[in-house]
């Protein structure tokens, strides 16, 4: 088995705190649906852009890409899907 490099710890590092920033405004969301504040041509984009993150990892063989995007892709769908959902509800 081989050792994680450096390199891989900084991105694994950067993975788990990007994705873990993430998770609080998820869960409001969530909880309280909500969606009133929530610009849906950013979040399209945003989970567009995520998207194409996973792809690149995935093609480049990234594990750190690939987990914090895999992540960060279904919080980000979900929360895009509620803003579609609710969004007549604000």
């Amino acid at each position: 088995m081989a050792a994680i490099s450096l390199t891989d710890w900084i991105g694994y590092a950067a993975a788990i705190l990007t994705t873990a920033s993430f998770v609080p405004q998820a869960w409001l969301t969530f909880k309280t649906r909500d969606v009133s504040g929530i610009s849906l041509s950013m979040y399209s984009a945003f989970t567009l852009g995520v998207a194409l993150w996973l792809v690149y990892g995935i093609l480049i063989g990234a594990w750190p890409v690939i987990v914090a995007n895999a992540i960060t892709l279904s919080l980000a769908a979900a929360i895009l899907g509620m803003k579609l959902r609710y969004k007549d509800r604000s």
